[in-house]
């Protein structure tokens, strides 16, 4: 089981990959929508472990729709993948 400390840790790397993701698509010429969406998702994971053991509902229903909103949106570069021109 995982205690205190790696709960923060991994909390604060899900984090820092929630507000990378964010300065990427904010900073980046052309954003990759599964780098982007793919961060997102990594980041909520690892913060929704993290509330798993520091128990926060309101944080906790945040990840889950974010999860949600991520895998909306890797859902959508899949499907816009085979339409886009070669």
């Amino acid at each position: 089981m995982i205690d205190g400390l790696w709960a923060n840790v991994i909390g604060i790397l899900g984090s820092i990959l929630i507000v990378s993701a964010y300065a990427y698509n904010v900073y980046a010429k052309s954003v990759d929508p599964f780098v982007y969406n793919g961060t997102n998702l990594i980041g909520a994971v690892l913060l929704t472990i993290s509330l798993l053991i520091h128990f926060n509902l309101a944080s906790l229903l945040l990840e889950i729709v974010w999860i949600a909103i991520a895998l909306g949106g890797l859902w959508k570069a899949h499907q816009n993948k085979g339409a886009e021109p070669s």
